[in-house]
């Protein structure tokens, strides 16, 4: 590998440590609404993937989200 390229800052990211650290400084920059909207996002994926998988095994249901 290109020494050069391996010692760039974004390959600290790929390992655990540099994405917990990311993790971590990303907490930091975010205000509270946003990680609350960020939540509520998070909540229509996974109730979506729940539909969806229901619908997949021939379960109808009403849908939640509008």
């Amino acid at each position: 590998m290109n020494p050069e390229l391996a010692n760039h800052p974004s390959w600290k990211s790929c390992t655990f440590e540099g994405a917990e650290l990311h993790s971590l400084l990303l907490g930091l920059e975010t205000s509270f609404r946003e990680k609350i909207i960020w939540l509520e996002e998070m909540q229509k994926i996974q109730e979506r993937f729940a539909q969806n998988r229901l619908n997949r095994m021939g379960v109808e249901t009403e849908p939640k989200i509008p």
